[in-house]
């Protein structure tokens, strides 16, 4: 377990916050409940985040909701998470736009029953003006796939493939990088999420289940990357030259 502090400045954030929420079935499994009471308790531990990622000040929280591979769970799983998703979005609406928190959903969004399309339609719509953060719910999403559709639109678009030109048309290209990238569950793995933005995020591995997490579990993160010396290929001495330019 890593100590937690609550004492952070703005400067020491990370601007960019991505979570793999997993373990909501396991979760129910050792409770011997339904699967689907795991997910529902796992939109309860989201609310819980996002409430403090907004308290805390970070500008912008991704989380993965559904993957594009999760289509191939079982169709009665799957639609319960389609109803779960509309719903959820149609509750959000409103608290999410008199906090001034902006959503966004990315991924291939045509995918989903029209339900769904109408429901991220009208959040989309209500919240589209908050700037105090950015949430983006990756939902039929895949790293690959955002890579692949970003250099097809630089392509059409008539220029080259550079990293600047595919950068600037990834789905969450106005939050920039991942600083931090948090999986709950006991995975080492980061699943075809944010491939891309993620190149140089500091990876933080939780053995608590998804549906247990909650401030606290956040600003613990939060704490142990703040105490990271990220260098990027420098070397500590040149990381430490540039802090007192800086300052």
């Amino acid at each position: 377990m890593h100590d937690i502090s609550t004492d952070f400045s703005p400067s020491s954030l990370p601007r960019h916050v991505a979570v793999i929420m997993d373990g909501n079935g396991r979760w129910a499994k050792t409770r011997r409940l339904p699967r689907a009471e795991g997910h529902r308790r796992g939109v309860e531990a989201l609310d819980r985040v996002v409430e403090a990622a907004v308290r805390i000040g970070v500008p912008a929280l991704t989380v993965f909701a559904f993957s594009s591979e999760n289509w191939r769970r079982p169709e009665a799983e799957v639609s319960m998470l389609m109803r779960l998703f509309a719903s959820g979005l149609a509750r959000w609406e409103k608290p999410l736009a008199d906090a001034g928190v902006r959503l966004r959903v990315i991924g291939e969004k045509s995918a989903f029953p029209e339900a769904v399309q109408r429901a991220i339609e009208r959040t989309e719509k209500a919240t589209e003006t908050g700037s105090r953060m950015h949430l983006n719910i990756a939902a039929n999403y895949g790293g690959r796939w955002d890579v692949l559709q970003a250099a097809q639109a630089a392509v059409a678009a008539g220029e080259a493939l550079t990293p600047e030109s595919i950068s600037g048309r990834l789905s969450t290209a106005a939050d920039g990088e991942v600083d931090l990238l948090i999986r709950t569950g006991g995975e080492r793995r980061i699943s075809n999420f944010l491939l891309w933005q993620a190149a140089y995020a500091e990876l933080y591995f939780d053995d608590a289940l998804w549906p247990d997490w909650g401030e606290a579990d956040l600003l613990r993160a939060i704490s142990w990357y703040v105490g990271r010396e990220r260098r990027f290929g420098m070397t500590s001495e040149q990381v430490l030259e540039r802090r007192v330019e800086s300052n």
